[in-house]
């Protein structure tokens, strides 16, 4: 869980660097995430050196080699500033020694080419260096509550379409698709990552037993989670991500999904979760001929839903973010793309969010499919879940409000072997797959959901009218006492 403590030390180097003149926010990040790697790397070498003591054998694949040792973090931490800077900035020095890690085909190696240390101060580097020494990062949920918090503060996201996706909304959709160690996971809009790093965490805590087997180790962190993402900071920073928790080489392709340089992503994965952009259009001639065939649009909430079904295997899962829109579009694609769905695959749920999960970035309302590929059909009874809230405030403030949190209820439901639902008067109901054909395929909440209403009966106006004189009355009487008392 994210303290206010460890919230107040992020803050503080957030500041450093802006008052120290690096004021783009993906920058700082970006220059942060580097530094919090440096330091996870020299923690990761005295693990193997620990290992290597304790069972009395040499270390087994050295991080560092022991003419390096001024490259690591508990080396240069508490030396002045200008020769920490130097270390940082010279030929084969700690920048370089982090751009290299791995080999240069990996993952991580193809995207650092074009890392750069931005860091202009050797004064602002000792600072930054100093706080980030000061926190207790060990703990991958550490970790990720802190990639959590530096990633909110990211200005420009929302622009273009792009949403951060919430932590605890990422949680909740992973628990719901429940991955599987033979599953091969796939985000097409992969950003910093966080679905991949969702799946991965759920692995290590529902499947620890795993780990154990032979081949495991080596799927979890080889081939199980694929990614594209074209912005290339962002996929710097996921790589990074990935690998602080523990997947060595994941398939992350510096591309944009949509294109046909992506052609190839054809029945690959057996799972995608994604919240892919919203409210873009796109060059038809840019855009893969395969995706065009399901939905002919330029609308990439579209065409991502088709891209998921291109790149999933028959028999593949999908929990997808979209913008309310898709639910009820009345143009020829977004018809396309619901029937595509329904009549083509198995649509299996519709959770409507409220708008203000992704504030204060956007107040759009938002909803998720739940869907498998078949290829020749199977929905029956779509389950609906009208999710009032997540646990937060829906303003801008989004602070903590338990009171309203449905994600629990979510998660139960949908989970008890076959989903739970009501009468449409409550949160969580079915519609036959006959009711949606009739109407147009629309998959709002509100078309099928059933609102109750109260009814309220009110007293006669000459009641109300004596009610009130006796008020008046009553009213006046006390004014007069507290007169005499006070003559």
């Amino acid at each position: 869980m994210l303290t206010q403590e460890l919230q107040n030390d992020i803050d503080k180097i957030w500041s450093t660097f802006w008052t120290g003149g690096l004021s783009n926010p993906l920058t700082v990040i970006e220059q942060i995430t580097y530094l919090l790697f440096i330091k996870r790397l020299d923690e990761l070498q005295q693990l193997k050196e620990s290992k290597a003591s304790l069972l009395g054998n040499s270390i087994e694949k050295p991080i560092y080699l022991p003419e390096q040792k001024e490259l690591r973090w508990s080396s240069f931490k508490d030396r002045e500033p200008e020769q920490m800077h130097k270390l940082f900035t010279k030929e084969d020095g700690v920048f370089d020694f982090m751009k290299n890690y791995g080999s240069i085909d990996s993952a991580f190696g193809r995207f650092m080419k074009g890392a750069v240390f931005m860091i202009p101060t050797p004064r602002l580097l000792a600072n930054v260096v100093d706080m980030i020494s000061g926190i207790d990062m060990k703990d991958r949920d550490t970790k990720g509550d802190v990639y959590e918090y530096l990633l909110s503060k990211i200005a420009t996201a929302g622009q273009n379409g792009q949403f951060r996706t919430p932590r605890h909304i990422i949680k909740m959709m992973v628990d719901l698709m429940q991955p599987t160690p033979d599953d091969i996971i796939c985000d097409p809009s992969a950003g910093s990552c966080g679905f991949l790093v969702g799946c991965a965490e759920y692995m290590r805590k529902h499947h620890e037993k795993e780990f154990y087997k032979a081949g495991f180790e080596k799927h979890f962190s080889t081939d199980m989670f694929m990614g594209m993402e074209f912005d290339p900071t962002m996929i710097r920073i996921g790589a990074m991500n990935m690998i602080l928790h523990g997947i060595e080489e994941p398939v992350l392709r510096d591309v944009d999904a949509l294109s046909d340089a992506n052609s190839s992503f054809t029945e690959k994965a057996t799972l995608v979760m994604a919240n892919p952009p919203f409210t873009g259009s796109l060059d038809k001639d840019a855009v893969d001929k395969e995706i065009l065939r399901v939905v002919d649009s330029k609308k990439t909430e579209l065409l991502f839903l088709a891209l998921i079904l291109k790149g999933l295997k028959k028999g593949g899962r999908a929990a997808v973010i979209i913008p309310d829109g898709v639910l009820f579009g009345s143009s020829k694609a977004h018809r396309q793309i619901r029937e595509e769905l329904v009549d083509r695959h198995r649509l299996q749920g519709v959770i409507s969010m409220p708008s203000g999960v992704f504030k204060p970035y956007a107040g759009v309302s938002t909803g998720i499919l739940l869907f498998t590929k078949t290829g020749s059909g199977g929905t029956d009874n779509v389950w609906f879940y009208d999710m009032k809230g997540d646990g937060y405030s829906l303003d801008d403030k989004r602070q903590p409000d338990e009171k309203n949190n449905y994600i629990p209820d979510i998660i139960a439901k949908w989970n008890n072997g076959d989903p739970i639902g009501g009468s449409r008067e409550d949160a969580a109901f079915f519609v036959p797959v006959a009711d949606i054909r009739a109407n147009n395929y629309d998959l709002s909440i509100n078309r099928y959901k059933e609102v109750v209403y109260e009814e309220k009966t009110y007293g006669q106006p000459r009641d109300i009218i004596q009610q009130i004189e006796t008020i008046d009355k009553e009213r006046t009487e006390l004014l007069e006492h507290l007169k005499t008392m006070l003559s």
